[in-house]
């Protein structure tokens, strides 16, 4: 439905709700169209339906998967002991044109809340509708960027129009939709802006005013659920300041109100992957540790993983520089699959704190030094305790004595105590199984007679161009950021000297890569990175006696996604100049330059089944590995469910499609320091597949070679775990011993047992062996429990492997198993 119909519908269909102030709380009242109690909050919590809640949630980005994906994500999340579901709202997905909506497909916003609230779980809607989120312009539609006198995020008319706009109607549809929690909905907060703190004093007093406008205008809305600004620390009244970041427990300033709860809206669970970078992953043990700290020391009641699962930057939405998979080592990676042992030492550590609901959102709360880095929260009520020990020394085990109990604080760690007694969690001793995920090749590319190519063609005639003028056109605003490419050509009378000097070419540029051709003949090219944004070309040319051509093809691999006046930033081609020998230096920014937006390709659109007839493919041959080459070829669709990728370590630069649909930008020839590339391995979503003859489409800038290609799909393939018998039973266990617990997704079972040893076992999941203490029948007792069956459970005690191999020693049991 078409926004604004939405926006007609809700104004006729929808009662007033309203606002009301209470005493040392906020509450948002639905008078007459409520089926649900209120949405309130106070200093300790969001209380839902009268109830104060602890709550834990995950970011999952609808755009980011296919909604075939969402069902298995939401349930797995749930699951995994999450409360809500948070997401952005992409205004450049919903308005890429000015008035036209989009709600289609990935693109299904409703949909995707709905699936939510079919399984059970709450909503918290980031309308923003500035997101950042290393998207493409930070979620802002590019048209915005043309709006006469505009300056975005800040004191200005048209971009508050504009803003203000998209919000109502965002809104207007949930409501429409009865998607807001005192509808019988979902959505219980909605966010308004995105850490705009880090812009503000850019804007100086107009920055405040925007602030102040922002606020009142989304509480004007009456959603019925409070709204949140993150990292804002002066959010105005009734609006919840937030924080976003890895130690909200040490780093986050506060509440701005007594009568508003501490919220934490991105716990960053690894770092965005640009290119050029290596993988950084964060470890689960930190993960908890910093969770544990937040409700502890900041009596945290929110916690939402930033993010729970990534997913994909299909098409050219990604950022600057931001690879294609997008956090993959969430708790979810990129392909929906359980990230292991993050997964599960993140759910015991749900079970532990809601478990202690009671006195952590009602108790007396109390902390008191146990060392010089050893400190004490405790949380009580008359019939409940629960208390967190923290331990912040990194290297050294910890000796304490609470109530009377002597205990052991593992380094960095936090232990749970239940009951102020019983150690129900440690942050930092993971029992939970960890997963070695696989990429198996089902088939390859090699043959090179079921390739097809297609050289793009070098635009070379300036009055043939989409553009001309006697000026360097700013990249972003030629294309309006509707394709990467920007071709730029000039004409240059050469006459050559009697010497027979060199010719230079110069170029700077402040985009991201730069290919040159002089005549036809590629002559260089060069590229940024991340952290620099000026990129200079210097190299050598043969240039005839006449007029030469020089065409230089800009490319942009991704839009800006923060920092402010974005409208105002500068890409492109800047400075173009060419040196003969000793003589003056020739400046060509004046001359006459043609303009050519987007790839010849690309326009013809000539990776979709019917575009690709519209060009003369041509067999490939080992000469044909050129930059700017496109390539063609079909393949079947692997047999079962496992998630789809391809291997591009071959290539070099470029962008993917599959039947049509890209899968995004690669460059795999951008090595890390390691010496691999930050990312070779692209998710084809099963739903973009055919039974047969899926074509797939490359356009390779550098000049890869495609017969190294590969289709593999990606599973998890070996599990282990290793729990000594000091541990806490698991909660999600009626157990009353410690247990190893291992089992296999995606309807794999347990094929066999690579080690298995109960005593002292040497090494851990990654390298292994058998200690001096070792049970005989370790082996046969895990193949008999667990061979052939999905998953299963083993005790850690003497009397599972006949009895105990050397009394007087903890022992603990290791196994790997394999999963097919």
């Amino acid at each position: 439905m078409a926004a604004e119909e939405a926006v007609a519908a809700v104004l006729v269909g929808l009662a007033v709700c309203t606002l009301a102030a209470a005493a040392g709380s906020v509450r948002w009242r639905e008078e007459g169209c409520g089926v649900r109690g209120e949405v309130t909050y106070d200093h300790r919590a969001l209380v839902l339906n009268g109830t104060r809640r602890m709550l834990f949630s995950g970011e999952i980005h609808y755009p980011r998967s296919t909604p075939e994906m969402w069902p298995k994500l939401i349930a797995k999340a749930k699951e995994g002991g999450l409360d809500v579901i948070q997401t952005y709202v992409f205004w450049n997905v919903h308005e890429p044109v000015q008035g036209q909506y989009n709600f289609e497909g990935r693109y299904d916003l409703v949909k995707f809340i709905k699936e939510i609230q079919a399984q059970g779980l709450h909503v918290s809607l980031r309308i923003g509708p500035f997101i950042e989120a290393e998207w493409k312009y930070g979620g802002f539609p590019f048209w915005l960027h043309d709006v006469p006198n505009i300056t975005f995020r800040s004191d200005n008319k048209p971009f508050k129009q504009h803003m203000q706009r998209f919000v109502t109607d965002i809104v207007n549809m949930m409501k429409l939709e009865g998607l807001y929690y005192p509808q019988g909905g979902p959505i219980i907060t909605s966010q308004i802006e995105n850490e705009y703190q880090m812009v503000e004093p850019a804007f100086g007093i107009s920055g405040q005013r925007y602030v102040r406008w922002a606020a009142a205008m989304a509480v004007n809305l009456q959603t019925g659920v409070p709204w949140t600004m993150c990292k804002q620390n002066d959010a105005p009244d009734p609006v919840i300041n937030t924080c976003n970041g890895l130690i909200c427990g040490e780093t986050f300033v506060g509440p701005n109100s007594a009568n508003k709860p501490a919220l934490w809206t991105e716990n960053w669970t690894s770092r965005y992957l640009i290119y050029g970078n290596d993988t950084t992953l964060r470890s689960p043990e930190d993960m908890a540790f910093a969770v544990a700290l937040f409700i502890a020391r900041k009596n945290g009641s929110y916690v939402s993983y930033y993010m729970y699962h990534g997913g994909t930057n299909f098409g050219r939405f990604a950022s600057s520089y931001v690879t294609t998979n997008y956090y993959d080592g969430a708790p979810l990676d990129e392909y929906g699959l359980i990230w292991q042992p993050t997964w599960g030492h993140l759910r015991e550590l749900h079970a532990a704190v809601k478990q202690s609901s009671e006195p952590l959102l009602f108790g007396t709360y109390s902390n008191f030094s146990l060392g010089q880095e050893q400190e004490a929260h405790v949380f009580e009520t008359e019939s409940q305790c629960v208390a967190f020990l923290v331990n912040f020394d990194r290297h050294q085990i910890s000796k304490i004595v609470f109530r009377n109990t002597s205990l052991q604080l593992a380094p960095k760690s936090i232990s749970i105590l239940s009951d102020c007694k019983r150690v129900v969690f440690e942050t930092a001793k993971v029992n939970a199984q960890h997963g070695s995920r696989t990429a198996e090749e089902v088939q390859s590319f090699n043959d090179i007679n079921t390739w097809k190519a297609f050289k793009e063609p070098i635009p070379q005639d300036v009055n043939k161009s989409m553009y001309t003028g006697n000026q360097l056109f700013e990249h972003l605003s030629t294309t309006k950021d509707e394709t990467d490419y920007l071709w730029h050509i000039v004409s240059y009378e050469y006459t050559p000297s009697d010497d027979g000097q060199l010719v230079l070419l110069n170029v700077e540029s402040r985009a991201h890569i730069l290919h040159a051709f002089v005549n036809n003949e590629y002559v260089g090219a060069v590229h940024g990175s991340h952290e620099r944004g000026t990129i200079i070309l210097n190299t050598h040319i043969s240039l005839k006696e006449g007029s030469n051509t020089i065409s230089l093809l800009s490319v942009m691999v991704g839009s800006p996604d923060s920092g402010a006046h974005m409208e105002r930033r500068i890409f492109g081609i800047r400075k173009v100049r060419i040196q003969q020998g000793q003589q003056p230096e020739h400046l060509l920014n004046d001359e006459l330059w043609g303009y050519q937006v987007g790839l010849f390709g690309e326009r013809n659109h000539i990776y979709t089944q019917e575009g690709s007839c519209s060009v003369e493919w041509t067999a490939i041959n080992n000469l044909t590995y050129h930059p700017l080459t496109w390539y063609k070829t079909t393949f079947p669709t692997p047999a079962g469910n496992d998630p789809v990728t391809l291997n591009l370590n071959g290539m070099g630069k470029g962008e993917v499609w599959i039947n049509g649909e890209s899968i995004g930008r690669y460059w795999v020839s951008f090595k890390a320091p390691s010496g691999n590339p930050s990312q070779s391995l692209y998710h084809i979503p099963r739903q973009f597949l055919k039974p047969q003859d899926n074509i797939l489409v490359l356009f390779e800038e550098m000049g890869g070679n495609p017969q190294q290609i590969t289709v593999n799909t990606v599973s998890v393939t070996r599990v282990c775990s290793n729990v000594d018998e000091l541990s806490a039973p698991s909660l999600q266990s009626e157990e009353k011993e410690p247990a190893v617990d291992l089992w296999c997704q995606e309807g794999k079972h347990i094929s066999s047992i690579e080690f298995a040893s109960y005593g002292n076992p040497m090494g851990d999941c990654s390298s292994f062996g058998v200690g001096n203490c070792h049970a005989g029948s370790s082996e046969s007792v895990i193949k008999q429990a667990c061979v052939g069956k999905s998953g299963c459970s083993i005790p850690v005690t003497p009397a599972k492997f006949g009895g105990d191999p050397c009394p007087g020693i903890q022992k603990s049991l290791l196994v790997v198993a394999s999963c097919r």
